[in-house]
């Protein structure tokens, strides 16, 4: 199955199905845990704040819109940051997000994979994987220079891109 098919039969379900297109196959994804929920509802919150505070022409979403890896990938990571042109209305997906987010759960998926799908984007600047149970965050970011580096925090300050863009770790877990 391709993206294109893939987006074609989520629209045409009667109900919203969480899943995702791995390798053109549908897998779909566990119902969340209120741990979860929360902390993907704080992530959000806390992006939002962060763009609102630094004016930059971004916005922040939760779940449910579709980031194409290549034609038979696809993922929906919890949060994403889109930064540029406004979206349409109708968009199904979010083709060149600059942050993405993953909420780990006892359920999640290897997260290796997606850190390598997410980055094969030139668009995407930071992976943020951020563990509820420890109250922490790994962050991978690409450089200016293409250089890729790795960090974990249980608190402190992110910066992000685009610059000015900052948020409280803790503020992830509020």
């Amino acid at each position: 199955m391709t993206v294109d098919d893939y987006l074609a039969w989520a629209d045409s379900q009667s109900e919203k199905v969480r899943a995702e297109l791995i390798n053109g196959q549908i897998v779909p994804m566990a119902p969340e845990r209120v741990a979860h929920n929360r902390t993907k509802f704080s992530v959000a919150v806390a992006l939002r704040q962060a763009i609102k505070s630094a004016g930059v022409p971004c916005e922040a979403f939760t779940d449910g819109l579709t980031v194409p890896i290549d034609p038979h990938t696809a993922y929906e990571p919890d949060v994403l940051v889109h930064c540029g042109d406004r979206l349409s209305d109708a968009q199904m997906t979010a083709p060149a997000p600059i942050i993405v987010v993953e909420v780990i759960s006892p359920t999640s998926a290897d997260t290796s994979a997606k850190l390598i799908g997410y980055f094969k984007l030139p668009s995407v600047r930071h992976y943020l994987v951020i563990d509820p149970e420890p109250r922490t965050v790994t962050h991978h970011r690409r450089g200016d220079d293409g250089a890729m580096s790795l960090q974990i925090l249980a608190s402190g300050t992110l910066q992000l891109d685009p610059s000015g863009l900052t948020v409280e770790v803790a503020d992830f877990f509020a």
